[in-house]
């Protein structure tokens, strides 16, 4: 029997990169997986195909992260479709990097919306689901840059930061109605985003890693699936990082 057996997980943003390995881990370890996606409904489908090749149920909702409306309606579609809501991972994210002198107004507020807004809005509807159970867990994706911050990437900084605080506050405020909340900080992670990157641009940054490697996203999964278990029944209000020893 898995981890997670019984038990079912909705990932934002896991239609590629990091939100698909974690719905992939959850589901690996027993859990049925609703999740969202963006724009790529053909990557969407194929996760959820790999999925029910697991022999769990999986569904895709069609969702725009910011939007506090799609949260609500997407949550109350997914109790209705699967009777629960178990674990939350709050993935969504997106990049728009540049000089604070040079970044737009568009760019801060996009930003900020798709990566902590949407924390809010999911969080936020989950909550009384998780609330009736006695029973949840919430699983934020910040990142190092939150903590340490990044030469052109105030929005993203910023964003990241916000959703330790915002986790923070979640887990004292539902910590007697048993729901416990956490961040996973990832460091240099190989996706779609990494991968735009010059491959020596690439290899200059592993070389500042103690472990002298970038992380993979089955790496963050396997911390996503410890938070998400009764592995860590007593950790809540925590950031781990998943970096390597990069910031340490």
């Amino acid at each position: 029997m898995g981890l997670l057996e019984g038990k079912i997980a909705l990932v934002t943003g896991a239609s590629r990169g990091i939100g698909k390995a974690i719905a992939l881990k959850l589901a690996s370890e027993g859990a049925d997986v609703a999740f969202t996606y963006g724009r790529s409904k053909e990557g969407a489908l194929a996760v959820a195909a790999e999925i029910e090749a697991m022999g769990r149920k999986a569904i895709a909702y069609a969702s725009d992260a910011r939007s506090f409306a799609d949260a609500h309606s997407v949550v109350e579609q997914v109790v209705a479709d699967f009777g629960r809501i178990d674990i939350l991972v709050n993935n969504a994210g997106i990049t728009k990097d540049g000089l604070l002198l040079r970044m737009t107004e568009e760019q801060w507020d996009d930003v900020i919306e798709v990566n902590l807004k949407s924390v809010f809005n999911y969080s936020q509807a989950v909550v009384p689901v998780m609330a009736r159970q006695r029973a949840g867990s919430i699983i934020c994706m910040s990142s190092v840059v939150g903590e340490h911050g990044n030469a052109g990437q105030c929005n993203y900084s910023a964003s990241k930061a916000g959703i330790i605080g915002l986790t923070k506050s979640i887990a004292k405020e539902m910590g007697a109605r048993g729901i416990r909340a956490n961040c996973i900080a990832p460091g240099f992670i190989e996706t779609d985003m990494t991968a735009a990157l010059p491959q020596d641009l690439r290899d200059q940054y592993a070389k500042t890693i103690p472990l002298r490697r970038a992380g993979t996203p089955d790496d963050v999964a396997k911390v996503a699936l410890f938070l998400a278990s009764d592995l860590s029944s007593y950790v809540s209000g925590q950031v781990i990082n998943v970096c390597g020893a990069m910031n340490s």
